[in-house]
Formats: structure tokens, sequence, C-alpha cells
């Protein structure tokens, strides 16, 4: 039996902005406006959640590298850095390119510096955001899902 592909870490970007983003609803089935983000309540909810699960997975031991999110940067979805940037073995990253221009934004190279204060030594290995300006696109592991073991993607 193979052994399970687990982490005892996690990135994670509180949430500055959180809505329903319009510049990705138009392609994302799953995406639709609720009554409470158009009342304004929707960032509280989603910071309390937030703090909730960073929480649990301290108590369950789980190591959670916390980056605020930047509200002056507009990122409805800076929650999910796995699409913009991935995390490999002997310290390398892969950044992604993003359809939405407003997640372009939530690609920050401070991360990086921000993780190895923790003690994580990431550098970019692979920046395929340049795609961008050819409108070409493939976000991170929101699109890919990798086999470390067995080194496959799919």
């Amino acid at each position: 039996m193979k052994s399970a592909q687990l982490t005892s870490s996690v990135l994670m970007v509180r949430p500055a902005s959180f809505r329903s983003n319009e510049e990705t609803a138009i392609n994302n089935y799953f995406q639709h406006k609720s009554d409470t983000d158009q009342k304004g309540g929707l960032v509280d909810i989603a910071r309390a959640e937030f703090d909730n699960f960073v929480s649990e997975l301290e108590r369950n031991k789980i190591q959670v590298v916390v980056v605020d999110d930047i509200a002056e940067n507009d990122t409805p979805d800076a929650l999910f850095p796995n699409n913009w940037i991935s995390f490999h073995e002997n310290g390398k990253a892969i950044l992604y390119p993003m359809f939405a221009p407003n997640r372009r934004r939530e690609r920050r190279i401070d991360v990086l510096s921000i993780l190895q204060r923790k003690g994580f030594e990431y550098a970019i290995h692979a920046d395929y955001s340049q795609y961008e300006n050819q409108d070409r696109f493939l976000e991170g592991t929101g699109s890919l899902v990798f086999d470390r073991e067995n080194k496959i993607a799919y």
C-alpha cells in the first residue's frame, strides 16, 4: 500500500475584500451573488470562518502561515493562492497565468519572504505568468492536481 500524500504546513491568505468576483463570474458556473454579498457582510463572515479554520488546523498540529490580503488590491479571490503559485520539493515555486485581471493582482512575490521568515526556503523556478499577454491561462492547482509520489499532474 502506498503512503498518503499529506502536508504538515499550509499557506493561507486572510481575505480583505471577499465577494463574488464579477471578473470570473462570466465563466464560473458555481459563482453567484448572495444577499450577504450585496449587503457587504460577506467579508466579515469569510474572515470569521477563515480564523476558525486556522484555529482548527493548528489544533490538529498543522502549521499555518497566514498572509493578510491587501485591501487596496481589491482581490476578492485572494484566499485561493493555489491558483497563482504552487510549491515543490527542493525549494521550487511556480507562478501561473491568471484569467481575470483582478486575480493577477493576487500574485505577490513578498509571500516568498514571509515564508522565508517562517523557515521555508522557496525561489521562483518557473514563471508562466507572461502567457497572460497571449490570453493563455492555467490557474495552478485550481486546474491541476499533483500526485507528488508518482510524479504525475492531472
